[in-house]
């Protein structure tokens, strides 16, 4: 067979595969009309200028900054130095305001939208901390993204984690944060699975309470918010989140696992997005929200379902390491010349894994070249072993 790849499962027998989908292709736009959907993007590595990986990675800006002129094409916003960029697993501050404050001169040069993550991590989670530090922190890098006239990602914070002892001490950090920031900026709620440190977060036993002292913070200060994004990876939490925001919050999606039903609406509204694999399946994703657009429910099913088995495989436990399988299809669609990582992530996913993701963005219509595709799988698998 001409163009199969001999692939591994994960029990290490090996067999052949020949991708038979043809590529999804959608046209440019600007945005859409029923939704508003960003891309959290991944950053890309220069392996060549970096001499220490894992300590200080050096970043390819032109490979960087051209992907996100992609992900613009095909109309999303980009949502920039967030958990995609391995902000946290190897991105430090430093490096995420440099990125930020590139992304937001390339945005505003097409009139394309960017919102940034604002954090707090600069400072190390610890004991000598406390609340007056994690708040001085975020308003500093807030303080950063606002000098660019850049738009707030208010990202969940791990040393707020730390030293937060109840819902109170959320409360007072957000609300000191939110009556200085110029602009409505968007809440990030990032799950445990995907941050073991921010277990507990916003304070409370349960999940339920920790919605209703996150809900708290937000009606307290509606006007200085535009949305929150949750990734908790259940729908019903999500819905049931959304129904009780105050009229004009928006509900961004990080759901990587139920985006598709999410997405749509019920009887009671819908969520936007704000997805980590919509960098994965850009094609996909854009097509379909031009389907949902022109109220055309059965070619938004038919786009974006193919894609959910895909996304639960490169989000499968632990989930923080879906960073390596996002980066391994930009390499597979040729958007850049190589599969390594920042920190050394790539090593973070199997080699049978890897072999899995590939079928499913075949089946999933997200490959861009397959035989391209086909050949950077081989060349891969040559250096994994696979004769």
């Amino acid at each position: 067979m001409k163009n199969a790849v001999k692939l591994v499962r994960p029990d290490g027998s090996l067999y052949n595969y020949t991708p038979t989908r043809e590529p999804l292709v959608p046209a440019a736009r600007k945005s859409f009309v029923t939704r508003v959907a960003f891309a959290a993007a991944h950053v890309v590595l220069d392996p060549l200028k970096t001499t220490e990986p894992l300590t200080h990675p050096v970043v390819d800006w032109e490979s960087t900054l051209a992907y996100r002129e992609y992900l613009w094409s095909l109309g999303f916003g980009v949502a920039e130095a967030m958990d995609t960029a391995q902000r946290g697993m190897g991105l430090n501050w430093p490096l995420a305001l440099e990125l930020i404050q590139r992304s937001t001169a390339a945005a505003k040069a097409r009139g394309a939208m960017v919102a940034s993550g604002a954090g707090t991590d600069h400072v190390q989670p610890g004991q000598h901390l406390t609340l007056q530090d994690v708040t001085s922190a975020y308003l500093q890098q807030c303080e950063a993204i606002e000098a660019v006239d850049g738009r707030i990602i208010l990202m969940a914070s791990r040393a707020l984690a730390a030293v937060a002892r109840h819902a109170d001490d959320y409360a007072s950090v957000y609300s000191t944060v939110l009556r200085q920031v110029r602009q409505p900026v968007i809440l990030h709620w990032l799950g445990p699975m995907f941050d073991a440190a921010l277990q507990g977060y916003w304070g409370g036993n349960t999940i339920a309470e920790a919605m209703e002292n996150c809900l708290a913070v937000i009606r307290a200060h509606k006007e200085k918010i535009d949305g929150i994004k949750i990734s908790l990876l259940d729908a019903e939490l999500e819905i049931s989140m959304r129904r009780d925001l105050p009229s004009g919050v928006r509900m961004y999606t990080g759901d990587d696992f139920n985006y598709d039903r999410l997405i749509l609406s019920d009887e009671k509204g819908h969520s936007d997005a704000l997805l980590g694999i919509f960098d994965a399946i850009a094609p996909a994703a854009s097509l379909a929200l031009a389907a949902l657009d022109a109220d055309d429910l059965p070619r938004y099913h038919q786009l974006l379902e193919p894609t959910v088995p895909l996304s639960r495989h490169i989000f499968a436990s632990p989930t923080q390491h879906y960073k390596a399988g996002v980066v391994f299809l930009a390499f597979l669609n040729g958007f850049q010349s190589h599969f390594r990582m920042v920190g050394g992530l790539e090593s973070a996913r199997s080699t049978a894994h890897l072999c899995e993701l590939f079928v499913l963005a075949d089946k999933a219509g997200v490959l861009r070249d397959p035989d391209v595709a086909t050949e950077r799988m081989r060349n891969y698998l040559r250096l994994a072993g696979v004769a």
